[in-house]
C-alpha cells in the first residue's frame, strides 16, 4: 500500500499527515490546517487574541465559551481527574514564573540575548488546583477564579491529532496518521504491518536516527513527552515546560523522554506527562493502568511496561 505525507510547522512545532491514497493528500492537508487554527484561536495562552486570553481577562465571571474550547476544557479537567491532579491546567502561572510565558522561539531568542548571572528567580508556587475551575460542559460556562491562570498545553496539541486524524479519515475514507510533535492518531486501515513509528529524544531527528521503531495500527495512539527539546535558563539554572502541579516547579529528573501508547493521543500524552512529573515510581503507576510505555532515563537506561513490544 502506497503512502504520501506532507508536513508544515504549526502549534511551534512539526505538524504531519500521512494518508494511504496520495490523491487524497492535499485535502487532508487542508483539514489539518483547518484544525490546527482552530485549536490555536481557542487554546493559545501566547495570542492576546485567543479565547483562552479573553477567558483569563474575564476572571471572576461566569462566561460562555464556545464549542472547542469547551471541548478543550473538558479534556484537560477530566485529564487532571484520572492522573490524580499530575497534569493539570491550573499551572499556567507556575509556567509563566519559569520564564515560559511566550512561544518558544522567543523564549530561546531571549535567552540567547540575556546576559549571563542576570536571571531573575521567584519562589515556586503550587498549582492552585482544577478543582477550582467551575465548568458546566452542558451549558458551557466558566467561571475562571481571579488569580487563576490556565496551560492547556498538555492536553490541546493531544486533543488536536485526535480530533484531525477522525475528521480527516472521515472526509478522505482511507488511513490517516496525523502526528503533531510527537503526538500520534492513527484513524482508519493504516498500511500492512502497522504504520511504522521511530521514536527518539527529538521527535525532528527520529526517522534519520531512531531509538526504537514501533508498528501504531488502526484507531490508535502514542504520544512522547520529555525534557530534552524545550529547555531554557532561568534563575540560574536550566529548567523545561513540564511542571510539576504539586510544586510550581520542574519535576526532579528521572526521565528524559516517556512514550505512551493509548486509545487516544489524550489519554497517551496524559500519562506520559504524568510519568516524567512523578519520576522513579512512573513504571509503577503505568503499570497498574495497564498503559504500555517505554521510559528512557536522563542515564540512557530504558524500562519498559507490559504491552510495549518487545
Amino acid at each position: 500500500m502506497t503512502t504520501a505525507a506532507t508536513a508544515f510547522r504549526a502549534l511551534g512545532t512539526t505538524a504531519e499527515v500521512v494518508v494511504t491514497d496520495p490523491a487524497r493528500l492535499s485535502v487532508a492537508a487542508e483539514l489539518l490546517h483547518e484544525e490546527l487554527a482552530a485549536i490555536d484561536r481557542a487554546c493559545s495562552r501566547f495570542r492576546a487574541d485567543s479565547e483562552i486570553s479573553r477567558l483569563h481577562e474575564q476572571a471572576g465571571k461566569q462566561v460562555r465559551v464556545g464549542p472547542l474550547l469547551a471541548e478543550a476544557l473538558r479534556v484537560a479537567l477530566r485529564a487532571a481527574r484520572v492522573s490524580e491532579g499530575l497534569v493539570d491546567p491550573t499551572v499556567g502561572s507556575a509556567v509563566r514564573e519559569l520564564g515560559y510565558d511566550r512561544d518558544f522561539a522567543e523564549v530561546a531568542a531571549r535567552e540567547s540575548r540575556s546576559a549571563p548571572g542576570r536571571d531573575d528567580f521567584a519562589a515556586p508556587t503550587p498549582a492552585p488546583g482544577w478543582h477550582r475551575v467551575l465548568f458546566d460542559p452542558g451549558q458551557r460556562f466558566v467561571v475562571l477564579p481571579r488569580g487563576i491562570r490556565l496551560d492547556l498545553g498538555a492536553t490541546a496539541k493531544a486533543l488536536a491529532a485526535d480530533r484531525a486524524a477522525r475528521r480527516i479519515h472521515s472526509v478522505v475514507g482511507c488511513g490517516t496518521l496525523v502526528n503533531l510533535g510527537g503526538d500520534l492518531r492513527a484513524a482508519g486501515r493504516g498500511p500492512v504491518g502497522g504504520w511504522q513509528v521511530a521514536l527518539a529524544d527529538d521527535h525532528a531527528g527520529a526517522v534519520a536516527s531512531p531509538d526504537a521503531t514501533v508498528a501504531l495500527h488502526r484507531d490508535f495512539a502514542l504520544a512522547t513527552s520529555g525534557i530534552t527539546r524545550r529547555r531554557w535558563r532561568h534563575g540560574g539554572r536550566t529548567v523545561h515546560h513540564i511542571v510539576d502541579p504539586r510544586t510550581g516547579d520542574v519535576p526532579e529528573s528521572r526521565w528524559r523522554t516517556v512514550s505512551v501508547a493509548a486509545k487516544s493521543t489524550v489519554d497517551a500524552n496524559t500519562a506520559a506527562t504524568a510519568a516524567i512529573v512523578l519520576g522513579t515510581t512512573a513504571p509503577d503507576w503505568l503499570a497498574r493502568r495497564r498503559l504500555p510505555a517505554r521510559l528512557v532515563g536522563v542515564g540512557g537506561d530504558v524500562v519498559t511496561t507490559a504491552g510495549w513490544p518487545s
